[in-house]
């Protein structure tokens, strides 16, 4: 039998070019591995969880596990602005505010760590951040600021393609996968198929729909990954730039988080709230019921903006149940999933976890499946 022309081989495809596919071709690349890395959309699309030009970084976890990860991260942040040349993290802080026991268990998972940081009285923090309103326990440190987070997965992918290890096909679907056993063959929608040892699948909240069944064929099973079209908002500021930390409330309802995204105002929104949708048949909408609320909670704290002037953002979480990620393998497919809305802060450290599953490492015992 002749071999099928269409039909290429390679040692890693990753399947997805947000910020956990870009970073892991990046990682896998400076390896020395040969990556394909198929999107299903253009680069630097706004149809999943990674668009945008700002993220949180943020060290201010009540989980000491995760509080460790953010200091691994933060150190491969570090070496990541140094190999590109470019600046991808604005120290400008962070506050916490809001139920005490959260609050407290932030500060002393941070104090474990060695993590400097400050309490502050309300009256304390509203004299030095006039542009938010506070209650309950208040919380700062300086390690935390704003990602720039569609630079960062350029940088990745642009350092991915300099290694002259990466291929990247962007509008390009994946149509089938077919599990021969050690390997796979991925059907593409441009008419080619590859066969690979090694897919990775870091596809966020399609991962259900795309590798659940071939999950569930090996005997894993995906936790109920929840997606979800958020709506959060930009609101212009009538402050300087410099007078915006990131900021998590920790409300008696639901949980807030906000960032400055320099050019397009003051970003706010709930944290996972938003309906559940087919991540393929998203209209976008906001609802209009939602966006009332979030104005009427921007009004009453976040005075240093106009809550009247929205312009809203549609995004999508894909979360787990107790919000940890899933990142783990079984034969040649590795799968990450479930970032819940925290997870671009992780990025190179993401890659790092997922290349070590495509090369043969163990998974992260929090992650496995």
């Amino acid at each position: 039998m002749q071999p099928d022309p269409t039909t290429s081989e390679v040692p890693h495809v990753v399947v997805g070019g947000g910020i956990v596919g870009a970073a892991t071709a990046y990682t896998l690349t400076a390896r020395g591995e040969r990556v394909l890395l198929v999107e299903q959309h253009g680069r630097g699309h706004h149809e999943g969880s990674s668009h945008g030009a700002t993220r949180i970084f943020r060290q201010g976890y009540a989980d000491p596990e995760y509080v460790d990860l953010t200091t691994r991260a933060l150190a491969l942040w570090d070496a990541l602005e140094a190999r590109s040349g470019t600046t991808l993290l604005d120290r400008t802080g962070a506050v916490d505010h809001g139920r005490p026991e959260v609050v407290d268990a932030i500060a002393a998972a941070l104090a474990s760590a060695g993590i400097p940081h400050e309490s502050l009285t309300t009256d304390e923090a509203a004299a030095r951040w006039p542009g938010i309103a506070f209650e309950g326990r208040v919380l700062t440190h300086a390690t935390a600021g704003r990602i720039r987070s569609a630079d960062a997965i350029e940088v990745f992918l642009t350092l991915a393609e300099r290694t002259g290890l990466a291929e990247l096909r962007f509008d390009t679907r994946v149509t089938a996968i077919e599990d021969h056993g050690d390997d796979v063959t991925v059907s593409l929608g441009d008419g080619t198929s590859v066969r690979t040892p090694s897919l990775v699948a870091a596809v966020g909240s399609w991962a259900p729909t795309l590798v659940g069944a071939l999950l569930a064929a090996r005997g894993a099973r995906l936790p109920a990954v929840r997606v979800t079209q958020e709506q959060p908002a930009h609101f212009p500021s009538h402050l300087p730039d410099t007078a915006w930390p990131s900021f998590v409330h920790w409300a008696d309802g639901d949980d807030v988080y906000g960032l400055l995204t320099p050019g397009e105002g003051v970003k706010v929104g709930f944290h996972g709230t938003g309906p559940v949708v087919d991540p393929d048949a998203r209209d976008h909408r906001p609802v209009a019921a939602e966006v009332e609320r979030l104005q009427a909670y921007v009004a009453r704290w976040v005075p240093g903006v106009d809550a009247s002037r929205p312009s809203l953002i549609s995004c999508l979480y894909d979360t787990t149940p107790d919000e940890d990620f899933v990142i783990d393998r079984r034969g040649p497919l590795t799968v990450a999933t479930g970032f819940s809305g925290h997870g671009f802060k992780f990025a190179p450290l993401l890659g790092e976890l997922v290349a070590d599953l495509a090369t043969g490492g163990e998974p992260h015992p929090r992650f496995a499946l």
